[in-house]
């Protein structure tokens, strides 16, 4: 078995890149899933200011293993494909420059009131051109399961992973349970194309608690992943409100954040992290 890996978007403890090298070293984390660094996306960041973070990190003994960008979080009958494709080139060069691994994205927004299904050859169009636009750059596509986007149920994450052999999945639980899908069936059909997972955990009103007081059956789904030699978690706690979540819902959209409050953000962070652990195999 390998050694388990466990990263964060650490910027649910904190805002400023400092804050958030803080609470990984605090719960011996190895790095991180980035998101929001300094009060900008990723996504939306300079190479020179990538570059700094990435020394940063580097001095801190830690690692970006993932990019978690929006890329995909875009209606996908309104909204401008040739300028995202420009925001996905320059969040490859971002994470070039950071080391990342991995790029997390998304299967685009569908218009409410429409079928999914008929945006099908769309949305495998759309990422199929990031797939070329990433091909050879040693850097993993990840499509992660969300709330609204084409690929919110196991059904259609499989549909996209059939048709694109060089995409990967992240199999978020808490997302699956929002959207009234069973996790362990949505485990089972997608299981052998899953590159990592997020660890959030929900109930079936849709709101956020620590892993393994949920609905997500995370503890069941992490065995098996070790089992088939996965390694890598990003830790995404969703347990209080913090400086940037709004930016990553849908417009009126809200997080249903659940009964577990905390009196701040590193709280709420160390809580999740100390969840996890707790449900890991006691030789891991």
């Amino acid at each position: 078995m390998k050694k388990i890996r466990m990263f964060a978007f650490a910027d649910e403890a904190g805002e400023q890149l400092d804050q958030q090298i803080a609470a990984m070293q605090r719960n011996h984390l190895d790095g991180l899933e980035i998101r929001n660094v300094d009060g900008a996306n990723i996504s939306d960041l300079s190479c020179e200011k990538a570059r700094e973070i990435h020394k940063k990190l580097e001095d801190a003994g830690l690692t970006v293993w993932s990019v978690g960008s929006p890329l995909g979080k875009i209606d996908i009958e309104t909204d401008d494909f040739a300028a995202h494709c420009e925001k996905f080139r320059h969040t490859l060069e971002l994470s070039h420059i950071l080391g990342a691994e991995n790029i997390r994205l998304f299967s685009f927004y569908i218009p409410k009131g429409r079928r999914p299904e008929d945006f099908h050859d769309e949305v495998i169009d759309r990422l199929g051109q990031f797939c070329e636009l990433a091909k050879g750059s040693g850097i993993a596509l990840c499509h992660e399961n969300e709330k609204g986007i084409y690929g919110d149920t196991a059904p259609r994450c499989r549909q996209i992973l059939d048709a694109l052999p060089d995409l990967y999945g992240v199999f978020d639980p808490a997302n699956f349970v929002q959207c009234h899908q069973d996790t362990a069936a949505a485990w089972e059909l997608l299981q052998d194309r899953i590159r990592y997972l997020h660890i959030k955990d929900a109930l079936p009103d849709g709101s956020v608690v620590p892993a393994g007081y949920g609905q997500g059956k995370v503890a069941a789904i992490t065995e098996q992943f070790l089992l088939r030699g996965g390694y890598a978690f990003t830790l995404e706690p969703h347990l209080t409100v913090f400086d940037g979540l709004s930016s990553l819902e849908r417009s009126g959209e809200e997080s249903r954040i659940g009964q577990f409050q905390y009196p701040d953000a590193d709280t709420a962070f160390d809580a999740a992290c100390s969840a996890f652990r707790r449900l890991l195999p006691k030789e891991s």
